[in-house]
């Protein structure tokens, strides 16, 4: 009987070892589980040293990390203040790290927001807070772009929303054709004028100009 069929056929109180802890919102057992069973197959020992915290803690806790946009109860507060004026919101440079859902490759790059308030703004941060939420997941960049901007829409009741992705996923760069590139995704809700889309653009072009 192979190691394998051992492992598969231990009784519950010799299952893989849980952390006292275990990463909050995920199955950690099932995490143990499967990414040894990876580790197996590519020919490696999982329980080799460097490896041993790899499967039992390393892979579950960042994959709790890595998903908690499926998760609501991750969501940051969109606490909303009463706006001064009803003049376009800007925020540009804003990090954003995925995955791919077709390699589980990470994707990164950049997002730029720009938002024209119905009477409430949010905090500045809280954008940063939701793009990182929303990126926390398996997922398409023309998905993640559209879901920032209906998502914002909704939770801020905004009158018109823009958002602009540009990023380069490691998919490419580390498998396939193997070369880095840039891809660049937007979305639109409601009816941005032809102005606030000019200024959108003059912000974006602004910041890419401070970071080259």
């Amino acid at each position: 009987m192979s190691d394998d069929t051992q492992l598969d056929d231990r009784p519950t109180d010799e299952s893989l070892p849980v952390q006292t802890d275990p990463a909050p919102g995920i199955d950690h057992e099932k995490a143990q589980r499967g990414v040894k069973l990876i580790l197996e197959a590519i020919g490696e020992d999982p329980d080799r040293p460097g490896l041993t915290d790899t499967w039992q803690r390393r892979i579950p806790e960042m994959l709790a990390t890595l998903s908690e946009g499926d998760r609501q109860a991750a969501k940051p507060t969109m606490r909303t203040f009463e706006a001064t004026s009803q003049g376009l919101v800007v925020k540009t440079g804003i990090p954003v790290y995925s995955l791919c859902e077709h390699h589980m490759l990470p994707y990164h790059g950049t997002a730029h927001i720009a938002y024209r308030p119905d009477g409430d703004v949010v905090g500045l941060s809280k954008l940063i807070r939701y793009v990182r939420w929303q990126s926390r997941r398996l997922t398409m960049q023309e998905e993640l772009t559209q879901d920032i901007a209906h998502g914002l829409a909704e939770e801020l009741g905004a009158e018109a929303v823009l958002v602009e992705i540009s990023a380069t996923h490691m998919c490419e760069a580390m498998r396939g054709i193997e070369t880095e590139t840039t891809t660049t995704t937007r979305a639109t809700v409601g009816q941005p004028t032809s102005d606030e889309r000019q200024r959108f653009q003059d912000a974006i072009a602004r910041t890419d100009g401070e970071t080259r």
